[in-house]
């Protein structure tokens, strides 16, 4: 029987023929996964044999993810603000810059003042796993939120996401197109908090995205289909005016190379308009308030 050193060697190196980014923690991450151990084990019980049972199976993942399959959907998990989400193909993978969305509307509450025991009012547009929404769950226990997404099948996933993680009463998930379903009288001018990280991958940018993102990831979260990668700001934008009481601020994802053209869908009903950059200095969150009255 081989050795773990040797085993992950070999699936290394298998990941590597197949230009796999990332390939030496996909190799560990997957060897973890098959033997429901962390890093910490691979590497102090590396001369170890492997039972042949979990060879198969270990190098079955390698091939998937040779493939470019991407391997949280191997998996089935992705980190999230500490929280572990279930991941499946009928939803976006969370990725790490996107909780500098969710670190925004954190500041945001705290410079106006509101405590994390205020009874906030905040909607994700297009929530998939439910990552952003479950997240500032976890922050705000008092607040009423929602997640909102066209797709029923990621609706299912989010569902499952909140009662893995014990807060299956905390965010209603409701099938919607944006803002469609929460733009009625009750809800109209009432939200504190409008967040999204919508697709906004254009057509002629689809050679640009990743192999992982472009076979795997679902279109429709992602985009590839729209016109122009801005197109759902411009829809979003005017919903989310509605949406707001005044003085609440919408915060959004944008792609590396938006920030004009996001800036110039917002319009003019807007203050306190900021771009925050993410680790890499790229333009990745753009927030703004609803002006008062």
């Amino acid at each position: 029987m081989p050795q773990l050193r040797a085993t992950l060697r070999q699936g290394l190196h298998t990941l590597l023929a197949h230009q796999v980014p990332s390939a030496q923690l996909a190799a560990e991450l997957l060897l973890m996964h098959v033997l429901g151990r962390d890093r910490a084990y691979l590497h102090t019980h590396s001369d170890e044999d492997l039972p042949a049972e979990d060879l198969d199976r270990y190098v079955q993942l390698i091939a998937e993810r040779s493939t470019g399959k991407p391997t949280q959907y191997i998996t089935g998990h992705q980190e999230f603000w500490g929280l572990d989400f279930e991941v499946t193909p009928d939803v976006l993978i969370p990725r790490p810059e996107t909780e500098h969305l969710v670190e925004c509307v954190l500041e945001l509450a705290r410079l106006h003042g509101h405590a994390k025991d205020a009874r906030l009012r905040i909607v994700d547009v297009g929530t998939g796993s439910g990552c952003i929404a479950l997240a500032l769950a976890s922050e705000f226990p008092r607040a009423i939120l929602f997640g909102a997404d066209i797709s029923r099948a990621a609706l299912v996933v989010a569902s499952r996401n909140a009662v893995r993680l014990n807060m299956p009463e905390r965010v209603k998930f409701l099938e919607s197109d944006l803002l469609g379903r929460l733009l009625a009288p009750d809800f109209a001018g009432t939200f504190d908090f409008v967040l999204s990280n919508p697709p906004y991958v254009g057509r002629n940018e689809v050679d640009k995205v990743q192999r992982e993102v472009r076979e795997f990831e679902p279109r429709l979260a992602w985009g590839g289909d729209l016109e122009s990668g801005e197109e759902v700001y411009g829809r979003l934008f005017p919903q989310t005016l509605r949406a707001l009481r005044p003085g609440g601020h919408v915060v959004v994802e944008i792609g590396y190379n938006m920030r004009d053209r996001v800036l110039a869908s917002l319009g003019n009903d807007w203050d306190e308009v900021v771009v925050t950059p993410d680790l890499a200095g790229i333009p990745r969150v753009v927030s703004a308030r609803k002006r008062l009255p």
